[in-house]
């Protein structure tokens, strides 16, 4: 005799669902165990790298701000020495300075040492040593400050030659050191005894409209200098200040119509010639009322033929001042 199974039909079902449900979770479970075993090494490694070079930069950053902070003491330290009549103490402390290397501050120090070279007035082993910044800086606009102060330096030499070729490239527009070059290139041309092209150079910088205040003023009393000197403006400045002169309306009427003048008769109108000659007929009158009384006699009457000139005027108030004479 066959027994009947009990269980209903859904139940069966769902009892057959959960496990092929536990099944599932055991494989992704082992999966996941297994991908641990492989992998999970690594990430507990790059986990602690991450944390390890975290530490080492901030550690880094903190001995390099401590150093930068004691080469910053011992350079402001260098300054008051190099302030005062020591220096070699100065020297000796911008070369602490130097051997540091922390920061920018050894390049500071350089700039010092250089210009205390220039101060004692060693003036090649200053441009020596401006050369050296120049030529091992790759910041560019130290080493166009470098090869600016080097070029002041070599003013006084008048070499032109030696200041074009530190400052020859600085005079363009593209610069910001275009100016300090321009002027260094103008005093040197200047004591050369190149007037025309220190005053060239001198124009081209107070005609750049970045040119500071201060040395517009420098730049106003070199161009006096060169002007007290003799040396003349260019030719288009030259035109642009006669222009003015040429075209003067104001000045050149009066000269046209002055009284008396000859060439101002011969260009004036001929119907505006009878009235420029009665003018002086008019004031020739009182001339000839003089005449009698200085003679105070008859043959002041005989003046009579002066008055015939009267008919070439044709003014009446010229023929009756005649018996004037007479009546005194």
């Amino acid at each position: 005799m066959v027994r009947r199974n009990s269980t209903p039909f859904h139940l069966s079902f769902m009892s057959n669902e959960n496990i092929i449900r536990e099944i599932d979770e055991e494989l992704r479970s082992d999966r996941a165990r297994n991908l641990w075993r492989r992998f999970g090494p690594y990430v507990i490694g790059a986990a602690v790298a991450i944390v390890l070079i975290v530490a080492v930069k901030e550690g880094w950053d903190w001995w390099q701000n401590s150093n930068s902070a004691q080469s910053s003491d011992q350079f402001y330290a260098a300054l008051q020495l190099a302030d005062g009549t020591d220096a070699e103490a100065a020297k000796k402390a911008l070369d602490e300075v130097i051997a540091a290397n922390h920061g920018g501050y050894p390049v500071l120090a350089r700039f010092r040492e250089a210009a205390l070279l220039a101060k004692d007035g060693k003036t090649a082993e200053a441009v020596a040593a401006y050369d050296a910044l120049a030529a091992g800086q790759p910041n560019k606009y130290l080493r166009e400050l470098a090869l600016v102060l080097a070029a002041n330096l070599l003013v006084d030499g008048g070499d032109v030659a030696q200041v074009e070729q530190r400052v020859g490239g600085l005079v363009g527009s593209a610069s910001p050191m275009r100016n300090a070059a321009r002027e260094a290139l103008g005093l040197t041309k200047y004591k050369a005894g190149d007037l025309a092209g220190a005053r060239q150079s001198f124009e081209d910088a107070a005609n750049d409209p970045q040119a500071s205040q201060e040395l517009r003023s420098r730049l106003t009393v070199y161009l006096a200098q060169l002007v007290a000197e003799g040396v003349a403006p260019p030719v288009a400045e030259a035109a642009a200040t006669e222009t003015p002169v040429v075209v003067e309306p104001a000045t050149a009427a009066p000269a046209a119509t002055s009284v008396g003048d000859g060439p101002a008769l011969d260009t004036a109108p001929a119907p505006e010639a009878a009235p420029a000659m009665e003018a002086p007929a008019m004031q020739a009158a009182p001339a000839m009322e003089a005449v009698p009384p200085a003679t105070t006699d008859a043959p002041a009457s005989t003046d009579a033929p002066a008055s015939t000139d009267a008919p070439a005027s044709t003014d009446a108030p010229a023929s009756t001042e005649a018996p004037a004479a007479p009546a005194n």
